[in-house]
């Protein structure tokens, strides 16, 4: 695992640009507040995780909730199987791509063992996927994949597989898209940032 980089592809959380899935219930600042915490979560799983480079592939300008040890790189243009393509593209060696949608990740997901495997692949209990790792980054097996529709993971699983890959399995983890997903990670992580910030902003008023 020493030679592997860990890759996390981010939006900067700003109100009105991120999670907009999340209002309602939420407002626009909760939201991007809600998104902050998950990225952090993931930020801090990637931190504790035995890497050679950690990246934060960043839409927009990093913030007070980034950690020390990341190199920062912006996303390039276009959609985003394109971005993920130019993501891996960058890499020289074995790199596991995350997102910031699953704030439960934990740095033993993380440690991912290439003796066996060219690829990893963290399914999302959406139908898309949480993680992706190549062992050998090779940028056109993302690209053309539709993403953000129920069969994204599948087409991309596809394309591990008709490449020929020795594909290792990862948890199915839920991403945060809905005010449902959150109490349902919230719960299953309650340490994290995430569950405090929600725990916050539905916190009854008192009278």
């Amino acid at each position: 695992m020493t030679g592997t980089t860990l890759l996390v592809i981010a939006k900067e959380p700003v109100p009105g640009r991120v999670k907009t899935r999340l209002t309602p219930p939420f407002t626009p600042a909760e939201a991007a507040g809600l998104a902050e915490a998950a990225l952090a979560d993931t930020l801090a799983a990637v931190a504790a995780a035995p890497a050679a480079r950690r990246v934060l592939v960043l839409e927009g300008r990093p913030g007070p909730w980034l950690p020390p040890g990341f190199e920062v790189v912006p996303q390039c243009a276009g959609t985003l199987d394109l971005r993920l393509a130019a993501a891996f593209g960058a890499c020289t060696g074995p790199a596991l791509l995350i997102g910031m949608d699953t704030p439960q990740v934990t740095p033993e997901l993380l440690e991912v063992d290439w003796s066996a495997h060219e690829a990893w692949f963290g399914p999302a209990a959406d139908g898309g996927f949480w993680a992706l790792g190549l062992a050998v980054p090779a940028p056109a097996l993302l690209r053309g994949v539709p993403m953000s529709v129920p069969e994204t993971g599948a087409v991309q699983y596809e394309r591990l597989r008709a490449a020929g890959l020795r594909t290792g399995g990862l948890p199915v983890l839920r991403d945060v898209d809905t005010a449902e997903d959150a109490r349902a990670v919230a719960a299953g992580a309650p340490a994290g940032a995430f569950a405090a910030r929600l725990a916050e902003i539905t916190r009854p008023v008192p009278r």
